[in-house]
């Protein structure tokens, strides 16, 4: 089956497969990947909205976030093929072929930029705020005395550093929000269905039950 046929043969079969009622093991990879996709969203907008505000809660919402992708990664890995990191971006070969905004290379268009971004924006965070574990593992492997001299050196250039990376930050940031914006409204202009499904608003398996015969 190829994969942009994938999400209309969800709608049709999908409750065959079983939902979130079965339990995790007997859940269909579409309800799987639906609960991943809720989890990274609402972490990516708390994340976002603690940026200014609330800065601990912020780089630990970013660490989350980081932990997060890591799991798709390895999920993609191991799992099927319909969770392959692929799948997100578009064939360059196809773009030139676009001829209506429905085809599919549109919509993987913008999962590329949201990727992209999201990759961006997750490093920028870690490299500023690197997680406890590294902070303390880096301390234990360079001495006391190499610390204090490098300090000095290393002050004024960490400093545009940082800036720099500040800034990278925060501008992946907005276009992060910006294709996820684009994202929701392209879906929900040409794949209502997926958007529903994705919302918790419709299952797979709603739309496909056949229509009863009136006695």
């Amino acid at each position: 089956m190829r994969q942009d046929a994938v999400w209309p043969w969800l709608m049709r079969h999908d409750h065959i497969r079983g939902g979130p009622e079965y339990g995790w093991f007997q859940m269909s990879v579409f309800h799987k990947i639906r609960i991943y996709h809720a989890v990274l969203a609402l972490l990516v907008t708390a994340a976002y909205l603690t940026g200014d505000e609330l800065e601990g809660l912020h780089v630990w919402l970013g660490y989350a976030v980081a932990i997060v992708i890591l799991c798709r990664i390895l999920w993609a890995a191991v799992g099927s093929r319909q969770l392959g990191i692929s799948r997100l971006f578009p064939h360059l070969m196809e773009l030139a072929k676009i001829r209506r905004m429905n085809h599919p290379m549109v919509s993987r268009t913008l999962l590329a930029g949201i990727v992209i971004n999201l990759l961006l924006v997750t490093a920028t965070g870690l490299v500023m705020e690197p997680p406890p574990v590294a902070a303390f593992a880096a301390g234990t492997v360079i001495s006391p005395a190499l610390a204090d001299d490098d300090r000095d050196r290393k002050h004024d250039r960490d400093g545009k550093e940082n800036e720099a990376l500040e800034e990278i930050h925060e501008t992946t940031a907005n276009l992060l929000v910006l294709f996820v914006i684009l994202h929701v409204a392209y879906l929900l202009a040409f794949k209502r269905p997926m958007a529903l499904f994705m919302l918790f608003l419709r299952n797979g398996g709603s739309a496909a039950a056949p229509p009863q015969k009136k006695a």
